[in-house]
């Protein structure tokens, strides 16, 4: 099982609306064929956080997640959504254990 976790911080510059826009897209990757399990928040603001949305997702194996990178719902939602309003990206891939 591959879990893929991706941390964004909107740009200051992003208009109105587009917090919901990142989540509504979110929800719309959650219902691809290739994901396994998908969930995603909005910073609580409890702590001295750096991000404001994260997501989790689970892949059975890495041809999984690649197909999931390449599959055109995400990247329109890239293309459209997170590259113009985001002004950082942290990601990482591990196996779960």
């Amino acid at each position: 099982m591959l879990r893929h976790v991706v941390m964004f911080k909107l740009d200051e510059a992003a208009p109105t609306g587009t917090m919901e826009a990142i989540l509504a897209g979110l929800a719309r990757l959650r219902k691809l064929p290739m994901v396994s399990s998908y969930s995603f928040g909005t910073d609580l603001g409890v702590g001295t956080a750096t991000y404001d949305v994260v997501l989790v997702g689970e892949f059975a194996d890495t041809d999984a997640w690649r197909a999931y990178m390449a599959d055109p719902t995400h990247l329109e939602f890239v293309n459209t959504v997170i590259r113009p309003n985001v002004s950082a990206r942290a990601a990482v891939q591990y196996e779960v254990t």
